[in-house]
């Protein structure tokens, strides 16, 4: 798999964000002087051959004729949110942003966005990377197949963050620590219902996902070991003792590709993609 000079240094800086080596996309600096718009292109070309993931936001949306129709409907029998409302009425005569709904908390806004785009009131125009991880492909793919381009200079930084990666990923350091979230494991049997469920508890921890964790940072951390069918099982074993429900998804277009090829497909409605810990 041949990568670019800038894809390389993309991946070695993404290094630097141990043990999730997840990072906000705007701290992956492959140059100094690296435009936006080709860190995001590199960022997707790696995405496209599966060696990091991204999520992204709403950056910018509009109004559909759904959502207009919806505005002059009696406010005592609209079928949304006095909040979901508001979005939609920022939008009405203007290209919005997500900061442009005011009467609408921060930190719901993009959830809230995606909602109604799911259901036909807004539609996306822009969107932004935010987050930016790499993936159990990506490691391996570090660890067994990296050779950097033709003419690549790497800063003694990069260099020394890639060689305590490879030190940690093949097992060359020493220690007994207990399995944790960019510390993988080495061996399937390793891998327990107990590993997984406590697994799901300290990435949700970590990445903030209010119990309601995605399955693919799940599958970042434990595949391989285990193969996919494996962690499948593994997960259903736990949903049959009553530890974790799983959940399906309604807005497909919150997530990319990959992570949406991450979820369980079921024969009738969506994938599963969300785990929750029953307490």
């Amino acid at each position: 798999m041949a990568l670019s000079h800038l894809e390389s240094k993309f991946l070695l800086r993404l290094l630097e964000h141990a043990p999730q080596y997840r990072s906000p996309i705007s701290k992956i600096k492959p140059n100094a002087n690296t435009p936006a718009s080709e860190q995001d292109k590199a960022c997707k070309n790696l995405c496209s051959q599966g060696l990091v993931d991204y999520e992204e936001e709403i950056s910018h949306y509009s109004i559909t004729a759904a959502g207009k129709s919806l505005l002059s409907l009696d406010t005592s029998t609209l079928p949304v949110t006095p909040d979901e409302r508001h979005l939609v009425q920022v939008a009405a005569t203007q290209v919005a942003t997500p900061g442009m709904a005011k009467k609408v908390p921060a930190n719901a806004r993009q959830r809230l966005l995606r909602q109604l785009v799911d259901r036909g009131l807004v539609k996306v125009n822009k969107t932004q990377i935010k987050q930016v991880w790499l993936t159990a492909q990506g490691k391996a793919f570090l660890c067994h197949e990296f050779t950097p381009a033709g003419n690549a200079t790497f800063t003694k930084s990069m260099v020394g963050t890639y060689v305590t990666f490879l030190r940690q990923s093949l097992g060359t350091t020493q220690g007994t620590d207990a399995p944790s979230p960019g510390k993988p494991l080495t061996e399937a049997a390793q891998v327990t219902p107990e590993t997984v469920l406590a697994m799901i508890q300290q990435l949700d921890k970590q990445l903030g996902t209010d119990n309601y964790l995605p399955i693919f940072h799940l599958r970042d951390q434990l595949q391989p070991p285990l193969s996919r069918e494996d962690l499948d099982q593994q997960l259903y074993a736990l949903e049959r003792s009553d530890r974790i429900e799983l959940g399906t998804l309604q807005d497909v277009a919150a997530y990319s590709e990959v992570q949406l090829n991450a979820g369980i497909p079921q024969d009738i409605g969506g994938p599963l993609f969300f785990i929750s810990v029953l307490q």
